[in-house]
């Protein structure tokens, strides 16, 4: 059972997370060590050329990220980014993006993870993102380090 729900994760997006909220992101699905976003297609998130901008699905990994951090350890909001790459692989279609967030490892004091994002429609992979993040001191308890070991 995840720590976090959706709607609680939605919630935090709408109040918190403006960025995101504006965007329309949302948290679509939330297991443990597992979270899938979704960005709705508007023209907004375009760059000349036709394609979804590259900060718009960095902002949806790391978002994505967030999710199956908070959906391990609970509501630490200070939890942060600590690190971020990402290989743009192909231009993406004009639709919704859909980012599948897994945890690799999880230990008292960071997470390591991995972000795929897909095109809605077509279910192509259009960017794979990885990352770290800080977790606070006292944050994590011995059971939840078995997840990713």
């Amino acid at each position: 059972m995840p720590k976090i729900t959706c709607q609680d994760f939605n919630h935090i997006l709408q109040s918190e997370m403006t960025w995101a909220s504006d965007a329309d992101m949302r948290l679509e699905r939330i297991e443990p060590g597992l979270a899938v976003m979704r960005l709705p297609y508007h023209h907004g998130s375009t760059r000349p050329g036709g394609s979804i901008s590259g900060p718009h699905m960095m902002m949806l990994a790391d978002a994505c990220m967030y999710a199956v951090v908070l959906g391990l350890i609970g509501q630490v909001k200070l939890a942060v980014t600590t690190n971020f790459n990402i290989n743009f692989l192909r231009k993406p279609e004009e639709t919704d993006l859909l980012a599948e967030g897994k945890i690799i490892k999880l230990g008292k004091r960071l997470a390591i993870m991995e972000v795929s994002i897909s095109a809605a429609t077509t279910g192509k992979l259009v960017a794979h993102a990885t990352g770290t993040y800080s977790i606070p001191p006292s944050a994590v308890s011995e059971a939840d380090l078995a997840i990713g070991e």
